[in-house]
Parts: structure tokens; C-alpha cells; sequence
């Protein structure tokens, strides 16, 4: 099932599956969101739970059973039931069933709510323990926003200034190495060099939004005031970056597999709902 929203200035369209959004266009018809070429990358803006990137081994333990868990959980391959639709917003909600208890042993429901408002779509995350017992989870967005023209005529503009220490990559795990982005006034420009070992993690910024310049003109602004962490990625000569707010991220090299423990994690109450919302900004 595909859905779209709309106001005088945007249009959203939306799958069904793993509720994510395909893309974005403006009124003069310009996409911004990636278009899911697979000899690059077949996705456009997954939604991550229960966990953000790999874990150890593809698994965790938990009351003394190992259960697998592929990279950036399962919501992204499930078919989400529509909860609500008005002209310019839409809900989706997954909830746990049997299929995901085998991979998450947990009673959840996972709300997305997409709202287009003057030149943004607010995407908006519930996660509802809806069990007996605390949920540990992670949740991330990552979106990918189109760069049709020559990748080093865009640049990656900060909110604040930041010293943008990311942490290098080992066999997809969070290591203790890191290194430093050289950037001036705010701002990096892009170069494929940049993405050589994978993504560039931050596990803490001071900065809640990204703007992303092209010839040093804004057209795109990723707002994420709630969101700890950040993920910056590409592939070596695809046209599009990905910058994605998460809640977590991925198990450390170090990391025991206990999901409680895992850095990073959330850790939900019984009843509880946790609450986040991310916006992506159209500047031109």
C-alpha cells in the first residue's frame, strides 16, 4: 500500500512497508528523497528498531537465551497497518507478534506519523511497551536525500560548532578508534574519501540540525533536537548522503551481547510510551 500526503508546498508518498517514506517533491516537481536505486542502495529512508546497526555476532542474550537480530532490526521489512490518514498526515503502527517475538521477546507497539506543516514533513516515532516487563530497543531514522549533481558541490553545514570526532568502523562494530573531520566555518564539504571505511558515527553532537548546501546554497535542512547521536553515509559514487538521527547505535567491539547493557540503549517502562520526532526542511 502506498499513501500520500500533501499541502500547497510538498508531497510525501509513504509505503506500507516498514512504513517509510519514498519520497519527497516540492511544487515545481523536484525529488529529494534517494529513488532506491539498488545497484547502489535499494532503500530510501528505513525506520531502525528494535535496534540501530549491527549487533555482535548478529545476536544478544537475554534471561540466559541468544536470540539473532539482523542489522537495524526487522520494522524495516514489515508491513505496517494504517491507523489514520487526513490530507496532510498519516499513522502508521506495527505491533508484536509472533513473527517478532521470535526476534525480540517483547510486547511493543511502534507508531510513525508523518505531518507535512508550510515546508517540512515532521516524522514523528511512539514506541509503546505494551508488555509486562521493561523493553530495552533503539531507534533510528535514515533517510536518504538525493544529490543528482557532482557529489563534491555539496557540503554538510552544522547547527553548532563541533569538533566531529566520529568513530571508525571495525567488522561493522563501534571501535575505539576515532578521527577527526577537518572542516571550517561549520561546514564539510563532501568527498567520497570521507565514506571509504563506511559510515561516520557520532555518538554525541552539540549541534539539532544539518543543512545540507549544494554550490554553497541551502536547499535541505534535517532538524533532530531529541536525537543523541548521528549517523553521516553513502556508498563510494552513489548520488545521495544519508544523515540519520538515532537513539543508539551499534554494539561496541567490547560490547558483552546483554541487551540491557548494550551502550546506547533505551530502556522503556511497562505502559510507558517513548516519544521522538525528527523534520526535514525544504530551504529553496
Amino acid at each position: 500500500m502506498i499513501i500520500t500526503i500533501s499541502n500547497s508546498v510538498l508531497t510525501a508518498t509513504i509505503k506500507s512497508l516498514g512504513a517509510e517514506l519514498c519520497s519527497l517533491t516540492d511544487q515545481n516537481n523536484k525529488e529529494y528523497i534517494w529513488e532506491g536505486n539498488p545497484n547502489f542502495w535499494g532503500k530510501h529512508s528505513p525506520i531502525l528498531f528494535p535496534i540501530v546497526g549491527t549487533l555482535k555476532n548478529n545476536c544478544y542474550q537475554l534471561n540466559g537465551k541468544t536470540y539473532t537480530l539482523l542489522r537495524h532490526g526487522f520494522a524495516r521489512e514489515m508491513d505496517f497497518k494504517l491507523l489514520d490518514q487526513v490530507q496532510n498526515s498519516v499513522t502508521f503502527s506495527l505491533r508484536s507478534s509472533e513473527e517478532t517475538l521470535k526476534l525480540f521477546p517483547f510486547d511493543f507497539e511502534l507508531q510513525l506519523i508523518y505531518t507535512i506543516v508550510d515546508a517540512s514533513v515532521i516524522i514523528e516515532y511512539k514506541v509503546i511497551n505494551s508488555g509486562d516487563n521493561k523493553m530495552p530497543f533503539a531507534i533510528g531514522a535514515h533517510p536518504a536525500f538525493a544529490l543528482p549533481n557532482d557529489f563534491t558541490n555539496y557540503s554538510l553545514a552544522f547547527e553548532k560548532e563541533e569538533s566531529l570526532d566520529y568513530h571508525l568502523l571495525e567488522n561493522d562494530l563501534i571501535s575505539d578508534v576515532t578521527k577527526k573531520i577537518i572542516h571550517h566555518d561549520k561546514q564539510v564539504p563532501l568527498n567520497y574519501t570521507l565514506f571509504e571505511n563506511d559510515a561516520l558515527i557520532f555518538k554525541k553532537l552539540r549541534s539539532n540540525s544539518i543543512t545540507i548546501l549544494e554550490n554553497q546554497k541551502p536547499f535541505l535542512k534535517v532538524n533532530f533536537e531529541d536525537f543523541p547521536s548521528l549517523g553521516i553515509w553513502t556508498k563510494v559514487n552513489a548520488p545521495f548522503i544519508c544523515i540519520e538521527p538515532w537513539f543508539g547505535y551499534s554494539d561496541t567491539v567490547k560490547s558483552s551481547g546483554n541487551l540491557f547493557d548494550k551502550e546506547g540503549i533505551q530502556i522503556l517502562n511497562v505502559a510507558e510510551t517513548f516519544k521522538s520526532k525528527f523534520s526535514i526542511e525544504i530551504l529553496n
